[in-house]
């Protein structure tokens, strides 16, 4: 058996979109919305509580499993989550997300802050961070559709 150990990581992504927080906690809050930019959710019940479940990927592998559990939702300010990925079956992470929404002139500064366990490095910190970065360029490209 291959060594099993936790490497544990903090990182932020900043944006700016020029799209209200009403209109960015909407791509988030909206099952259809969300799907433009993240992958379609299998479970979508964006409630304190609810749950949220997707997995997929590309055609020659590997498969991701998303399941996350809403913590806490104030509209148009914060999302806080929690969630695992899975790499065909294998536990990779489990994270803690928090997505701020502030007002800013012009639009909304989004702060993304995830606290993470990284397992037996199935994945890292840094890959993490640079997918959340292409995550929120495919939001602001999804935002900047819809106007």
């Amino acid at each position: 058996m291959s060594e099993r150990f936790v490497k544990h990581a903090t990182f932020v992504v900043e944006r700016v979109y020029a799209a209200s927080p009403k209109r960015v906690y909407h791509a988030w809050a909206d099952p259809d919305a969300k799907a433009k930019w993240f992958s379609k959710p299998d479970i979508f019940e964006f409630r304190v509580g609810g749950r949220e479940y997707s997995s997929g990927g590309p055609p020659e592998g590997p498969v991701f499993t998303f399941d996350a559990s809403y913590q806490e939702l104030v509209p148009d300010q914060r999302i806080v989550y929690t969630y695992t990925l899975d790499s065909d079956g294998t536990r990779i992470s489990v994270s803690n997300t928090t997505v701020e929404l502030i007002a800013v002139e012009g639009g909304t500064k989004l702060i993304f802050t995830e606290q993470g366990a990284f397992f037996d490095g199935h994945d890292t910190p840094e890959v993490r961070e640079h997918g959340t970065n292409a995550m929120l360029d495919g939001l602001g490209k999804a935002l900047e559709g819809e106007e």
